[in-house]
């Protein structure tokens, strides 16, 4: 028996908060860019990145690569 509480132990450990520590990072980094995505939208003048990605898009929307 207890191997397989160990094996339990690695399991939970390894996979369950490995997977969720490496979720939450992502989430965090998404959520934030997406803020700040927001951000840019929002301003009178956006950034020129903020424009040349939205071009990009829209390219990519139409069909047609960006130039």
């Amino acid at each position: 028996m207890g191997g397989l509480l160990n094996i339990m132990i690695g399991y939970f450990f390894g996979f369950a908060l490995g997977v969720g520590c490496a979720l939450a990072v992502m989430y965090t980094i998404w959520t934030g860019g997406y803020k700040k995505a927001i951000e840019h939208s929002l301003m009178t003048d956006p950034p020129e990145r903020y424009r040349e990605a939205m071009a990009a898009a829209r390219a990519r929307m139409r069909g047609k690569s960006p130039a």
